[in-house]
């Protein structure tokens, strides 16, 4: 008999991870979960703690739980960028960052403490090795599907790494969660930044970044003829996108169709304005291919709840792509990432730097 594998599994008091690190332990591992804190004191630890966390109370699902904190890396690497980008009047995505610079990194730390051998995570996606590479794949739930978010992993991350979820859906999750005495079995998913009180980016923003508002309240809102029509509360509070809020009458309902930090402007436009076929996305990070050294067709999403649709990438210096798209997308806005796929598989993906409006180009 060979000699019991040990695993780390990211343990974040959803019923998503502690399932996880049931399905691992019922599969023979020696698992011990990690407890990244992101929110405590700006005092990194360079250690491994005991955390109060209970995954189970079943008798053969007795894990111990590790704690980690991460939480001046993750103000530095996370929340820092999550304002950098806002004031850069980009549209960040926080949990995207996170899962690599704060959730793949400190379970990586926790394996090298341990001395494990893989980490694991609750997400829904799964993995397999052929032809030489580490892959990702698309969890089978398209409700829960959470590979958008992973694009950013590399193959030393993938050798590594444990999905236990990917082949499964919510309901089958759940009631394993009650079969193996779960705590959180019936917790409710949130679906929140979790820095940010309420899901309200603009209330912690204003006290977040102190004297924001006064700087940069009332700038001009532009239409489409360029006409100024309005005056705004700041750029940073504003999306693409968005029609509520925009305090301006109009026969027609209006939305944001570009964000100017330089000038503290916001453009508006019917909704048609929102559409585009192309865009760059730089930053790349490939993980089914080397990388686009040619045109290659793709399936691409543009935020995590896009329905992927077909593309053509072309490659661009500096690490960058251009992206055309076969349909117009509606909303696109740089900061986010543009994921692609072959089938359900993720080939990789970048983030999105500039978006071309005229969708006759």
């Amino acid at each position: 008999m060979g000699e019991q594998k040990k695993v780390v599994v990211g343990i974040s008091g959803g019923v998503d991870s502690a399932t996880t690190a049931c399905l691992l332990k019922k599969a023979g591992y020696a698992v011990t979960g990690l407890n990244i804190r992101v929110l405590d004191s700006l005092e990194d630890s360079p250690s491994l703690q005991p955390s109060p966390l209970v995954i189970s109370d079943h008798p053969d699902f007795q894990i111990p739980v590790l704690t980690l904190n991460l939480s001046r890396k993750f103000r530095d690497d996370v929340i820092t960028y999550f304002h950098n980008d806002y004031l850069g009047g980009h549209t960040p995505n926080p949990c995207m960052v996170c899962n690599k610079k704060i959730k793949w990194f400190g379970l990586f730390e926790g394996l090298k403490l341990l001395e494990a051998d893989f980490i694991a995570t609750g997400h829904f996606a799964s993995t397999s090795f052929s032809d030489g590479r580490y892959r990702l794949y698309k969890g089978v739930d398209p409700e829960k599907d959470q590979s958008y978010f992973l694009w950013m992993l590399s193959q030393s991350d993938l050798a590594k790494t444990l999905l236990p979820l990917g082949e499964m859906v919510k309901p089958e999750v759940r009631r394993l969660a009650r079969e193996f005495g779960v705590r959180a079995a019936e917790k409710k998913e949130s679906q929140e930044i979790c820095f940010v009180p309420q899901d309200d980016y603009c209330s912690y923003l204003e006290g977040a970044i102190p004297g924001l508002a006064e700087k940069v309240s009332g700038g001009e809102i532009v239409d489409e003829a360029g006409t100024v029509i309005g005056k705004h509360r700041g750029y940073p509070f504003y999306t693409i996108g968005q029609r509520r809020g925009l305090g301006v009458a109009a026969k027609v309902p209006l939305y944001v169709t570009e964000i100017d930090p330089e000038h503290n402007r916001i453009h508006v436009g019917q909704k048609s304005a929102l559409e585009t076929r192309k865009l760059v996305a730089s930053g790349l990070n490939w993980i089914g291919i080397d990388g686009v050294n040619a045109p290659v067709t793709a399936l691409g999403k543009i935020r995590y709840r896009d329905k992927e649709t077909p593309c053509t990438i072309e490659p661009l210096a500096d690490n960058e792509v251009a992206v055309a798209f076969d349909a117009p997308k509606s909303g696109v806005s740089t900061g986010q990432a543009a994921v692609f796929y072959r089938e359900s598989e993720v080939l990789g993906g970048g983030f999105i730097t500039k978006v071309i409006h005229d969708i006759n180009q």
